[in-house]
């Protein structure tokens, strides 16, 4: 099989066509005139065929040459041409960006601080596919995805987005003068609570802190749900004691809707962090790490 020819010594020919001289050639690359004498020389050699005409007083192209040269300034203008679209992309990131999240991290978190894109980054097309259940997002060809910094898979490079999450324990009025007010986690045991269950089938316990120990309450009610949002929403209705994100109740506690409990035990859950697979990302996903880290 033929190798392919050496661009470098077609570049050099290029020039020295173009500039009809090996001086100026030379000086054009930075290279001295015997240099690419020689180069253009050791080019005839391999493709058998003579190139220029040389006399003391001016240098012409052979029919050869002339077709050889039309072919390489074409290349090469293609070649700069497809250099400059690169730059374009570098400037003006595009593409889609593909991130898995919890709806409460898309909520709270992804829809504020992405929305500028739309007049930002234009180009960049942005899904945000919602789970309860966390992936693998190799395997499901996600760009990246949400978690708790403390649920990061080892080997992703992981980014903080967002501070600690508060936890606060609520239900209506009208279930604290059914069942009364909790004065310790113990207290718990009387009041039906709804569950968050993961995807495994497992409930999360309500983690507590009683005199600076860890301490945890598996909830024990008639319902279960797998979505903050739904159990912020069972607590409305009046079903039970819920446990969840301070910021979805934050309205309803204004209100008076909902009552918070058990303040001086309540938990903070460490902070959402956006994670990939590796440090070498598109101009898109740098963008949104960039848009979205603190």
């Amino acid at each position: 099989m033929k190798s392919r020819e050496n661009y470098n010594d077609l570049h050099v020919f290029m020039l020295v066509a173009r500039e009809g001289s090996f001086t100026k050639a030379a000086a054009r690359l930075g290279l001295v005139q015997s240099g690419v004498s020689r180069t253009i020389r050791d080019l005839e050699a391999r493709l058998g065929v003579q190139l220029l005409v040389r006399t003391t007083r001016r240098l012409s192209l052979t029919p050869a040459g002339e077709q050889l040269y039309r072919t390489t300034q074409s290349s090469f203008q293609s070649l700069d041409a497809g250099l400059a679209t690169l730059a374009h992309f570098r400037d003006t990131p595009s593409g889609t960006v593909r991130i898995n999240a919890s709806q409460y991290a898309i909520d709270k978190i992804l829809l504020p601080k992405l929305a500028s894109f739309r007049q930002r980054y234009p180009d960049i097309r942005l899904e945000l596919i919602s789970e309860s259940r966390f992936v693998n997002i190799i395997d499901e060809r996600f760009d990246a995805g949400i978690r708790p910094g403390d649920e990061v898979d080892e080997g992703m490079v992981a980014v903080r987005i967002a501070p600690d999450m508060e936890m606060v324990m609520v239900a209506t009025p009208e279930h604290f003068l059914q069942y009364g007010f909790p004065q310790t986690p113990a207290d718990l045991a009387v009041h039906p609570c709804i569950a968050y269950q993961f995807a495994d089938g497992s409930l999360y316990q309500w983690e507590l802190w009683d005199e600076s120990k860890l301490v945890k309450h598996k909830p024990q009610g008639q319902w279960v749900f797998s979505d903050s949002y739904m159990e912020a929403a069972a607590a409305r209705a009046g079903l039970g004691l819920a446990y969840v994100p301070e910021d979805l109740v934050a309205e309803d506690l204004g209100r008076g809707n909902l009552i918070q409990v058990l303040q001086n035990f309540r938990h903070s859950l460490d902070g959402q962090h956006l994670y990939y697979p590796h440090r070498n990302v598109s101009p898109a996903l740098r963008m949104v790490i960039e848009t979205l880290k603190l």
